[in-house]
């Protein structure tokens, strides 16, 4: 019997030299497979794409497109767009989160807002356009009312149709996305730290440039980085918004793949190769300022 059991003993027994198949690798291969698909595969062939002509030879010309007027004044207005709806949304955003999750609002009014946020941050393109054009527009029933009580919005120099109006509208969906994305940070601040902080005399501004807010900071520094992406990214509601008046370079990277007569996809590979080069360089200056937070937290 002895015997039996060793002999089972080193059947089962793992062989030197011979690794075991961790199931981990196989969780974590859809996702592998997914970035493959969807993130390396498709930039290698923007890529790929941008150095050919629309004969398949080799050129840098699409990249010295990259330096036209017409190019540059398109980055600077998605680029601004995204800033500035990126800070305000991130910003207005952490305090209607802060509200809500620490503020000791009533659990129906806090699941509401919630509820609010998860609707209205993934409503875009077409219908987020209507729905402002029908409320603040020229002929918007907001806009209608405001005239018969002696304000023109309108006639003051206003227009929804402007790089204004569009970060208005913009403004809808990136705050409600900050507060989904913010709250379980907030939520995940112990009681326990503010109790401490008080009992050492600390007053609440201090607990708050001491301990929450560098608890906090790459949470805020992420999510603001996920708005500005987020923004940097949209077209349908811009282009439904203003008819490409305003020069996006997501509308730019349209009309060159559109394929009409004077669409040049590989002119579109190239711009959108700067694109994967703005978000590269923003997630290093994330990725950089995440570790100077952490230095708090040590």
């Amino acid at each position: 019997m002895t015997q039996t059991a060793q002999i089972g003993d080193a059947r089962t027994a793992p062989q030197p030299g011979r690794r075991r198949f961790s199931g981990t690798v196989l969780g974590v291969a859809p996702f592998l497979l997914f970035a493959v698909l969807f993130l390396v595969l498709p930039t290698a062939y923007l890529f790929v794409g941008s150095l050919q002509t629309s004969t398949g030879q080799l050129t840098l010309d699409n990249f010295a497109h990259l330096t036209q007027p017409y190019t540059i004044a398109a980055y600077e207005a998605s680029l601004e767009i995204s800033l500035v709806t990126a800070i305000l949304g991130g910003l207005f955003g952490f305090l209607l989160a802060y509200a809500t999750i620490a503020g000791g609002l009533p659990k129906p009014i806090r699941g509401a807002i919630m509820t609010f946020s998860g609707v209205a941050s993934n409503f875009a393109g077409g219908p987020l356009a209507l729905a402002f054009i029908f409320t603040i527009g020229r002929a918007g029933f907001l806009t209608v009312f405001l005239r018969a009580i002696g304000l023109d919005p309108y006639g003051a120099g206003f227009t929804i149709y402007s790089k204004i109006g569009l970060e208005i509208v913009y403004l809808y969906f990136q705050l409600p996305l900050m507060v989904l994305i913010i709250a379980p940070a907030i939520d995940g601040l112990k009681k326990e730290w503010r109790e401490a902080s008080e009992n050492l005399g600390a007053s609440n501004v201090q607990y708050w440039r001491r301990v929450a807010l560098p608890i906090l900071l790459p949470s805020l520094l992420g999510s603001v980085i996920l708005l500005f992406g987020n923004a940097f990214g949209a077209q349908a509601t811009a282009f439904f918004l203003t008819g490409g008046f305003i020069p996006l370079v997501t509308i730019l990277i349209g009309s060159q793949l559109s394929g009409d007569a004077l669409g040049d996809k590989n002119l579109g590979y190239a711009l959108a190769i700067g694109m994967v080069a703005i978000m590269g360089v923003t997630l290093v200056a994330y990725s950089y300022l995440t570790r100077l937070a952490e230095r708090w937290q040590r």
